[in-house]
């Protein structure tokens, strides 16, 4: 049986919604704030089942875009995962695509790089992915990092925006932010799957 991308999304957003989506807890987010609701997207990038899905929904996302990057990748460790599937997904697209990792600390020995995987960097066109934005502070930072090796940024993706500003810092970076899904878009989807379990009674 073949699916399309519709299906693809649909069913990463079923994934999404029952590992990394919590909605009842007191949780402090990457920025600092305090919200009720928090993604762990990588108990869905690290989940085997999900992996092709995510490659998928990135290429796609990067053909509406119509960015072709020559690599894909992020600030580890919350990339990695995406970078790795959307690298194995290029494949059965027919046009590989690299996959790299900025570190947060370039090592400490060697070459000392803060970009992994690729043997040039300079004059390469990519696109910076990260799994959930907020602010859009690691995203920036992995966009710098690429930016000072020489590397084209197209775009940048996330695989959840929680829509708290990484949009607009980015823009003014220069850079645009695309998303797969929304925190609004899940959280929506979580009550309406919720309210369709409650028994027929309880409705009324």
């Amino acid at each position: 049986m073949s699916y399309t991308h519709s299906d693809d999304r649909s069913v990463l957003r079923d994934i999404l919604v029952r590992k990394s989506l919590s909605t009842d807890g007191d949780f402090t987010l990457h920025s600092g704030e305090k919200s009720p609701v928090y993604v762990d997207g990588k108990l869905t990038t690290c989940f085997p089942q999900a992996m092709p899905l995510v490659g998928k929904v990135f290429l796609q996302k990067m053909r509406e875009r119509r960015w072709f990057p020559e690599a894909v990748g992020g600030l580890t460790v919350g990339a990695d995962p995406i970078a790795f599937s959307i690298a194995r997904e290029s494949l059965e697209a027919g046009t590989p695509v690299n996959a790299f990792i900025v570190r947060k600390e370039p090592k400490k020995h060697g070459k000392q790089k803060f970009i992994e995987g690729l043997e040039q960097t300079e004059g390469k066109n990519v696109v910076i992915i990260d799994d959930v934005c907020t602010k859009g502070d690691s995203t920036a930072q992995a966009i710098l990092k690429a930016q000072e090796a020489g590397m084209l940024v197209l775009g940048a993706i996330c695989l959840v925006d929680r829509q708290q500003g990484a949009t607009e810092l980015l823009l003014r970076k220069g850079v645009v932010l695309d998303s797969v899904f929304t925190l609004a878009e899940l959280v929506d989807y979580k009550h309406d799957l919720a309210h369709l379990a409650e028994p027929a009674t309880a409705r009324t």
